[in-house]
């Protein structure tokens, strides 16, 4: 079996001109730039961010965001750079298909439509807490949950689904002009929220910077919410127990608010519908990693600053809001709560725009049916959109899918585990290939953030873990069952393929 079988740079590029299976390209730099801050700037920001202060490193979560805005900004670098050589759809599913192979795209392609089935659902399920939490903090007693038989309902989630899967249809650059203003309105609010905050900090908020370790039980009233399979993989297979705070503590952290920095991947993966991509990309990507970043590190001091780590501690669900309230701001509370409710609706397009361009992209080179790849006279894959839309809501409305989000770290932490490897990989076998930016100290550099990645995969929980193998083996099975054989690579004289795509088929071999 040919199972590493790679697909040249070049047949990407061709493949993406392939009539009926394209993308229209309408994207500009602060389009990119903008969806990146939209996807970034949302849940993590105004909620994972306090959780992290108040279950994991207290105070120090200030230095776990930092860990993870520096091991994101390497990896941003070299997706800048292999999305400058390779501009079309699918991201790092389509870089680890021309360095390491079919079987290894697909696992990181699979991983990816993980990443983003279930980021897509969580913030659909947060937009509709959100969106709760605000009528509560203006008095209304309406609630957007409903009791169906046993199941219950929530239609906030299917509301925000359906209307950007609307505009997606439409067309991409009609939803990225809604998300650029609503982008825009996102940072205002978050720059208030700075200011505001700074007003309440108290130096002895941040004392001890780093809390002493202590048992995981210590906060929850409820073992098996702390118990071995909530345990970090590293912490059970070394045989430590259960605990949280410390040196530790920042590490899982850095792991939580990984969640926070998926959105230059999702920029990725819009690389086929960005105009001149080979500069608009990669100046899109970065430029969107800095301005996420500077904002995340802001809110952290302004969080950890209001309110002591262990009355957060103390509140079930903490977030941003929990903090302005804790200190009797709640007007301040009312605005946030509003600026959540704009801001998450930005990040439920760009994960439903970034769940299709994967499946776009591996349905076009035959490892999902070929049907699924099929554009609209608008240049959008319609169907792919709905269909894939669909299945969001249905887990965001009736799923209990905020325990998930760590299966969003593990699927993306492991894309950018092999994305970095693959740029010493390609700097090495295609060293004539154009490249606009390059990510410096290769291949230290791309080594190092790979590793760092692992290093963050191992912090994340045993459960996790567990329900990511379980994923993985049914990526095996779907693969050997169907994409193997099913590939263009497999099968080049199909007839889907274009003529002058033949020769580097058969070369690929």
């Amino acid at each position: 079996m040919h199972v590493l079988r790679k697909k040249t740079i070049e047949h990407s590029l061709e493949e993406s001109k392939e009539a009926g299976h394209s993308l229209r390209r309408t994207l500009h730099t602060r389009d990119l730039a903008f969806m990146g801050v939209a996807v970034a700037v949302g849940a993590g920001i105004f909620s994972v961010g306090a959780q992290a202060v108040a279950f994991h490193a207290g105070p120090a979560a200030i230095i776990s965001f930092l860990i993870a805005a520096v091991v994101c900004g390497c990896a941003a670098l070299c997706y800048a750079e292999l999305s400058s050589v390779a501009p079309v759809a699918g991201s790092a599913y389509t870089f680890t298909y021309s360095t390491m192979g079919e079987l290894v795209a697909w696992i990181i392609g699979w991983d990816m439509i993980l990443e983003m089935l279930m980021a897509g659902s969580v913030i659909s399920k947060y937009w509709s807490v959100y969106v709760n939490d605000f009528l509560r903090l203006l008095g209304v007693g309406i609630t957007t949950s409903v009791k169906v038989g046993s199941i219950t309902v929530d239609f906030a989630p299917i509301v925000v689904i359906a209307f950007f899967t609307i505009l997606l249809v439409l067309g991409t650059e009609i939803g990225s002009h809604v998300n650029n203003v609503l982008a825009i309105v996102k940072i205002i609010i978050v720059l208030f929220i700075v200011v505001a905050g700074f007003f309440f900090i108290k130096a002895s908020n941040f004392t001890p910077f780093i809390p002493p370790s202590e048992p995981a039980s210590s906060l929850s009233s409820n073992p098996e919410e702390t118990g071995v399979w909530f345990q970090p993989l590293f912490q059970w297979v070394t045989g430590q127990a259960p605990s949280i705070y410390g040196v530790s503590g920042i590490i899982s952290g850095a792991a939580l608010v990984f969640f926070a920095f998926i959105g230059f991947d999702v920029v990725a993966t819009a690389s086929e519908e960005a105009v001149n991509p080979k500069k608009t990309v990669p100046r899109g990507i970065t430029l969107g990693v800095i301005m996420v970043t500077i904002l995340y590190v802001l809110v952290a001091i302004v969080t950890t600053g209001m309110v002591s780590y262990k009355q957060l501690a103390a509140v079930k669900d903490p977030s941003l809001t929990t903090a302005f309230e804790l200190v009797g701001a709640t007007w301040a509370a009312k605005v946030i709560a509003l600026g959540i409710v704009i801001g998450l609706t930005t990040v439920v397009m760009v994960l439903l725009l970034g769940l299709t361009r994967i499946i776009f992209a591996m349905s076009r080179d035959g490892l999902l049916p070929r049907a699924l790849s099929k554009t609209s006279k608008r240049g959008t894959p319609a169907r792919l959109q709905i269909a894939g839309s669909i299945v969001v809501a249905i887990m965001a409305s009736t799923f209990d899918v905020t325990v998930l989000s760590d299966m969003v770290n593990i699927g993306t932490l492991s894309a950018f585990m092999l994305v970095a490897l693959s740029i010493p990989i390609l700097r090495r076998s295609r060293p004539d290939l154009e490249r606009t930016i390059k990510v410096p100290g290769s291949p230290v550099v791309p080594i190092l953030t790979s590793l760092s990645c692992l290093w963050l995969m191992l912090n994340l929980s045993l459960l996790t873990w567990v329900r990511f193998l379980v994923w993985l083996a049914v990526g095996f099975v779907i693969y050997f069952s169907y994409s193997y054989r099913h590939s263009l690579l497999q099968t080049p004289t199909d007839e889907h393929i274009m003529p002058d795509l033949q020769e580097q088929v058969h070369e690929s071999h």
